[in-house]
């Protein structure tokens, strides 16, 4: 193309721009143009009508000499009726908000009209019906005022409407203004169910504060959640930030729990990466979420290659930290998966959905005591498991406090025959279920998981010894066949089994965890029963406590005890008031709380490790090794056998008796203070 064909083009273009801006209307010139017409035609038609009402409704019946008068004069009043509406500005009001003053300029206009169609038809042409003013005038005021006032009319019932559908639709904020967040943003616009509508965004990235995202506006930083909720009427808030660390998440969900906004927040990292980012993948912020630490990582490669084709038991397998290993357990491919528990409707529960989401897992499912020993070798003789998960215990400890024979009995004699049946099947790894209870216990329940370490310590002093022979099997019940200690002593000439434990905190949403509790208090309308307003404890979720679990028995080699790096303790009166704020309630005036005083047995602490035990770091930052504290294993495993005889015979005096074997428990008696209190003073 030559340079004047360009040059020519371009001329045209411009020119064509230059027309279509020349004739280029606003909209309210267009509502004007309508109008125009609109008021000609209708001065025309309301005098027309004003005849043919006259004349009873009948054309024919109108006379020759009134329709040429109408037909002589109409063109002028037409033309008139627009300039006295022009100079009365009735083309130029916003009818929208048409009011009093509009409709008092359209009856002036009217009658304007009217005084000039009288005299001009009159004087020019003739004298018509009076009866044809009268029509004309009340059919042109009619139709002249309803054109405009209905328009506004329209625009009020639509405009409810539209407000109702607002108002119905839930006000959201989204924090993060990155590629998740967009998402988010992207998934409730298009959504055509989902009643939401996006107000505004909040990013920390300054450079993004002001601007818009698909329409709506970043707002700022974090610290403007709160006034944003205030100043938009926010509902809802999604917390779309998969990339930011926990501690930076945590601050920001703190706030946001605040608002007594309903609160949803990505799950992690992964659905981002995966593409999975939608509202549908947004879940409820849990309070674990506000937990002050990052959560457990652990190597899954390490873990696989460890659980992979081999027998696994798990005892207490129904149980919240037993089903929880379980569902782990059989993700890692075993050879076989054993659930020993002796309460039937948790194992039939467990084993229903295992069975549906890996129904190739070769699966057995048992119902039995870890207490019968008989039972116990059963199991080991027809299994042979390679790794023992040791989680059958009782473990709420006001009960345990009313019953003290019945904890040591399963806790610590259960621990006893069910290692013992491990050791004697030549059992590869052991992994006790501890507690930060069992650390200077104050109650029973923590004293017999004391014991429970102590018992797996000593069977480890013994085998690393080589005189696991000399470890004593208990029985409760008469032995008629003299050969069982002897089948059982050729067994342990040869034993090999690591035994260790993995200790941590409570576990949140556990059986007879207060979480739990507190949710049902709170959708009861409270109150919510906290024992002591400074009680704190170390909290964990159950997949991390899972995780902890299987990753130790990858790191064990005999006897040690695993210690979770749990962070920074909660006030349990913090935890309450957290529930009750992310349900959507505030403290003390929705639902109240209530200090219902320490439990038997409670102190106001956890604690980690004893004094005399030391930290070892593994290759996981957050797990550590506590050394063993040493004492007389033969003593022990001698009295063992003694506590055993006072327990089944349910002796008061047991509780001495632990405290001998013991030397930390230290039980708290209704006159002594709750362990903690004299440190809460000198603070």
């Amino acid at each position: 193309m030559s340079t004047c064909e360009k040059s020519g083009e371009k001329n045209q273009l411009a020119i064509r721009e230059k027309i279509e801006f020349h004739f280029h209307l606003e909209h309210w010139q267009v509502v004007m143009l309508f109008l125009l017409a609109y008021d000609a035609c209708t001065v025309a038609v309301s005098y027309f009508a004003a005849l043919w009402i006259r004349f009873d409704c009948a054309f024919q019946a109108i006379p020759l000499e009134y329709l040429n008068a109408y037909y002589g004069f109409i063109p002028f009043d037409m033309l008139f009726t627009l300039v006295i509406f022009w100079l009365l500005r009735l083309y130029k009001s916003i009818w929208r908000f048409a009011s009093y003053d509009e409709l008092l300029r359209v009856t002036i206009a009217t009658g304007i009209t009217l005084v000039f169609h009288i005299l001009g038809i009159t004087i020019f042409i003739r004298n018509m019906p009076i009866s044809y003013f009268l029509f004309g005038i009340i059919i042109q005021f009619i139709l002249t005022l309803g054109i405009r006032f209905a328009y506004r009319f329209i625009i009020l019932l639509r405009g409810r409407r539209i407000n109702e559908e607002e108002a119905y639709r839930k006000r959201v904020m989204i924090i993060g203004a990155g590629e998740a967040g967009k998402m988010i943003l992207r998934d409730i616009k298009g959504s055509r169910i989902l009643s939401e509508q996006v107000c505004c965004m909040i990013d920390d990235d300054s450079n993004k504060w002001g601007r818009y995202m698909e329409g709506v506006l970043i707002v700022g930083g974090s610290d403007c959640i709160m006034e944003s909720v205030q100043r938009h009427g926010i509902q809802k808030i999604y917390v779309a930030l998969p990339s930011v660390s926990m501690e930076s998440q945590r601050k920001i969900l703190n706030i946001c729990k605040e608002t007594g906004c309903e609160l949803k927040n990505l799950p992690g990292l992964y659905q981002f990466m995966t593409g999975q980012v939608s509202v549908a993948s947004m879940k409820e912020v849990e309070v674990e979420d506000l937990l002050g630490r990052a959560p457990i990582r652990v190597n899954v490669d390490e873990i696989f290659q460890y659980i992979k084709g081999k027998t696994v038991l798990i005892t207490g397998g129904g149980g919240s930290i037993g089903s929880g290993l379980a569902r782990q357990v059989a993700e890692h491919e075993p050879k076989k998966l054993i659930i020993f528990d002796v309460y039937e409707n948790n194992a039939y529960a467990i084993q229903l959905e295992l069975r549906k989401k890996y129904p190739d897992l070769d699966l057995a499912v048992l119902i039995g005591s870890v207490r019968d020993s008989r039972k116990i070798f059963q199991v080991f003789e027809r299994y042979h498991p390679d790794i023992v998960y040791h989680a059958a215990a009782h473990k709420h400890v006001p009960l345990m406090e009313e019953s003290p024979c019945e904890a040591i009995k399963n806790n610590a004699i259960g621990t006893y025959k069910t290692a013992y049946a491990a050791m004697a099947n030549n059992c590869s790894k052991f992994v006790l279920i501890s507690t930060d209870k069992a650390v200077n216990p104050t109650n029973i329940m923590g004293a017999s998981k004391r014991l429970c370490e102590m018992i797996i310590q000593s069977f480890d002093a013994k085998i690393k010894e080589g005189k696991a022979e000399e470890i004593p099997q208990l029985f409760t019940h008469l032995l008629k066949d003299g050969d069982t200690r002897k089948y059982v002593h050729k067994q342990l000439g040869a034993a090999k089994t690591e035994f260790v434990a993995v200790r941590f905190g409570n576990v949140l949403d556990s059986n007879g965890s207060v979480i739990p509790l507190f949710k049902k208090q709170i959708q009861s309308g409270g109150p919510v029963t906290v024992t002591h307003p400074e009680i704190i404890r170390y909290f964990m979720t159950i997949p991390e406590a899972v995780s902890l679990v299987m990753q130790a028995g990858t790191y064990a080699h005999g006897g040690e005890i695993f210690v979770l790096d749990m962070g920074e303790p909660v006030k349990i009166d913090t935890l309450a008031r957290n529930l009750i704020k992310l349900s959507g309630h505030k403290p003390d005036v929705d639902i109240q709380i209530t200090y219902i005083g320490l439990r038997p047995g409670e102190k106001l602490y956890e604690e980690k490790l004893m004094a005399e035990e030391g930290l070892e770091r593994t290759e996981n930052d957050l797990i550590h090794i506590g050394h063993p504290v040493s004492f007389d294993v033969d003593g022990f495993l001698r009295e063992l056998d003694r506590l055993m005889e006072m327990v089944y015979e349910n002796k008061e005096e047991v509780r001495e008796m632990v405290k001998e074997m013991v030397g930390t428990y230290q039980p708290v008696g209704e006159n002594t203070p709750p362990i903690g209190a004299d440190l809460l003073k000198r603070s």
